[in-house]
């Protein structure tokens, strides 16, 4: 209960229980003194002597505590009122602690932990301030590169709203008031692929993101789009938004079928002309015709723009295109991965039902080899002629494809069309494709910057150059053995340390074919056997290579003279020189932690608190990550102790190189 008093009252409290006890005990003194003397003469003197007591002892207390209230309590008060304007309030000025002299070093204890509060806020706020111009102009650069770019970028909620777009959407979508953000992009492009292409995606089917194609809902302009997922930070939907890039190939796509539509017509018009012709010319004009088919084949199939596909998803969106014309299809494709323009089928199959008359079809995969699968479109009926068919691929599609006809899209898929019997009373309408190939998963697609370069000027002499703004290639080599005269490199990778971090997508790792037999005592240490190295690429060729990667960067290495000395031995042979500096973070633990201490890379990390994954120890690219982070985390380490540049590190290395020299 006494702690909800304020201070002034508690002290007050006390003082005057210290008064009434000393009054109780002084007046208790005079009554015992009286009672052992029981003479009447001697109460008066008593009574009078403990009234003085009691006042005297009221007296002093009430002094005693006027003087702490004054010079205790109050001050007390008064600075826990101030720290906490400073605090609370934004108050910057200078806590007077004068009058709290009798506190001792509690008012300038106090003023000090204001003043370092106001100093620490105020730096908080330029620090902000700062990071807030920086992010501000990074997002000026991003925003001027991203209206530059030839290719329309829109980044998609998970509902498929639009959260971002550049100024090369609007070029391609058209001056709609359909596009904004937050506006659903269904009103500007048709959904089939989007949502089939998202769905996908968010399977897990293509990791590194997806090709596909769309048209416009106005304009009827064919779009070739890719789509890649984008988890956000923090988000709080249960499934990712994603970025479409979008590229117009309507106007492209007209004239290369036009070409082809012309060029096709050309060579039927000399085969027509040809039968007229006498025998000798015929024949040398029909090799030719047979000549400039075979090589325009492959022209007619590589421009057009291709994507691989599910069959079950060319069949649904087919089976739901058809449903909207009141034409009932069934399709059991299953996953067969097609590569093809999935909406230029699609909308080519959907005109032969239509033309075909038929009220319901089914549409099945009847053939299928190494490189291609048979498409059946079956209904009840007769077979139509051939030259029924030929009259429906001449009909032009839907505005879709700019008034291309099925023809052009047989052409360009180099496949045709054939009516069979699918049993009785049935008929087929057959269509080969092309499976789609396995690719192999290619570079992640990122983006790599940092706008601090732009600040940065390093002075012409390299040696006063901050450690902070300097580029390093970190690196490491395996080799076939510890003897530089006569081992060679079996594996070399780096990693590039720029503006004190890591950047995650340059690295170098390359197996080498060290043009000698790697011993069984090396392989059990870096695992690098004959086998994996055969078909590698020579040693003076691998150096060259990296020394492009290290171009203009500093050298780092653990041990780096055991590892230059296997690059510099080959320097005639390339015809490059490694001339740039070279640092060795065996002398950068030896200035930190001193000569006795242990300076392996494992030692190394371990202080540091580095993890190098143990199925990457002992590999060029595992220890050149675990000496990159090493040497980052040393960088601020070496500036506080007085090596703030280039050159005063170079100069420290001197003292150690004992130390080398020791371990080679």
């Amino acid at each position: 209960m006494l702690t909800r008093l304020s201070l002034r009252l508690r002290i007050f409290l006390f003082f005057a229980f210290l008064a009434l006890a000393s009054s109780a005990l002084a007046i208790a003194g005079l009554a015992l003194g009286y009672s052992r003397l029981g003479e009447a003469h001697a109460l008066s003197a008593f009574v009078i002597a403990g009234v003085i007591a009691v006042f005297a002892i009221f007296a002093l207390t009430t002094w005693v505590w006027v003087l702490f209230d004054e010079n205790v309590a109050k001050p007390v008060e008064r600075l826990a009122a101030e720290m906490r304007a400073r605090a609370h309030a934004d108050v910057d000025g200078e806590i007077d602690h004068g009058k709290a002299k009798f506190l001792g070093d509690l008012g300038s204890a106090a003023a000090a932990v204001a003043s370092n509060l106001t100093e620490t806020r105020n730096a908080m706020a330029l620090a902000v301030g700062r990071e807030t111009a920086r992010l501000t102009t990074e997002k000026t650069r991003l925003e001027t590169l991203l209206a530059e770019m030839p290719d329309g970028v829109m980044f998609c909620t998970p509902d498929h709203r639009i959260a971002l777009y550049n100024g090369h959407c609007r070029e391609i979508l058209g001056e709609s008031e359909a596009v904004g953000l937050g506006r659903p992009i269904r009103a500007l492009l048709r959904m089939g692929p989007i949502e089939q292409a998202y769905a996908r995606l968010v399977e897990g089917e293509a990791e590194e993101g997806t090709d596909l194609l769309v048209t416009t809902r106005t304009g009827a302009r064919l779009l070739e789009a890719r789509m890649r997922l984008l988890w956000l930070e923090g988000q709080e939907t249960e499934t990712p938004g994603y970025v479409l890039t979008l590229r117009d190939l309507t106007e492209g796509l007209r004239v290369h079928a036009e070409r082809a539509h012309l060029f096709e017509e050309l060579l039927r018009e000399v085969e027509a002309a040809a039968a007229s012709m006498p025998a000798q010319e015929a024949d040398r004009l029909a090799v030719l015709v047979a000549e400039t088919r075979a090589r325009k084949a492959p022209t007619d199939t590589e421009w057009w723009p291709m994507e691989a596909l599910a069959a079950r998803d060319l069949g649904a969106a087919l089976t739901e295109r058809l449903r909207r014309k009141g034409v009932s299809l069934l399709n059991d494709l299953g996953e067969t991965g097609l590569r093809c323009d999935g909406f230029a089928i699609t909308r080519l199959l959907e005109r032969l039902a239509l033309d075909w008359g038929v009220s319901q079809a089914d549409l099945r995969i009847v053939a299928e080899a190494a490189d291609h699968v048979v498409l059946s479109l079956e209904a009840p009926g007769d077979v139509p002629e051939e030259a029924t068919v030929s009259g429906w691929l001449e009909t032009p599609l839907s505005p879709g494809l700019t008034g291309f006809a099925g023809r052009d899209v047989l052409t360009c898929h180099g496949t045709g069309i054939t009516a069979e019997p699918a049993g009785p009373g049935r008929a087929a309408l057959r269509l080969r494709l092309p499976l789609a190939e396995a690719r192999p998963a290619g570079p992640t697609r990122s983006v790599l910057y940092d706008f601090e370069l732009l600040n940065a000027a390093l002075p012409e002499d390299l040696a006063a150059a901050g450690l902070r703004d300097l580029a390093y290639v970190i690196f490491d080599t395996e080799t076939t053995g510890l003897n530089p005269q006569v081992d060679e490199i079996c594996q070399i990778a780096a990693v590039r340390v720029v503006n004190g971090r890591i950047v995650e997508g340059e690295r170098f790792d390359m197996l080498v074919n060290p043009g000698q037999a790697i011993p069984a005592a090396s392989t059990a240490v870096h695992h690098i056997t004959n086998e994996m190295v055969a078909d590698a690429v020579d040693v003076p060729e691998a150096l060259r290579r990296f020394h492009a990667f290290a171009d203009g960067a500093v050298l780092v290495a653990h041990n780096a003279p055991f590892d230059m000395s296997f690059l510099r031995r080959r320097e005639r042979e390339i015809g490059k020189r490694f001339d740039q500096p070279i640092l060795d973070t065996v002398l950068c633990s030896a200035i930190l932690y001193g000569q006795s201490a242990e300076h392996t890379l494992d030692a190394l990390c371990d202080r540091l608190g580095i993890a190098i994954p143990e199925a990457d120890r002992h590999t060029a690219i595992g220890d050149a990550i675990g000496t990159g982070e090493a040497f980052r985390k040393m960088i601020p380490m070496l500036e506080a102790a007085e090596l703030p540049n280039l050159g005063a590190l170079i100069t420290a290395f001197d003292r150690h190189k004992r130390l080398i020299e020791h371990l080679n």
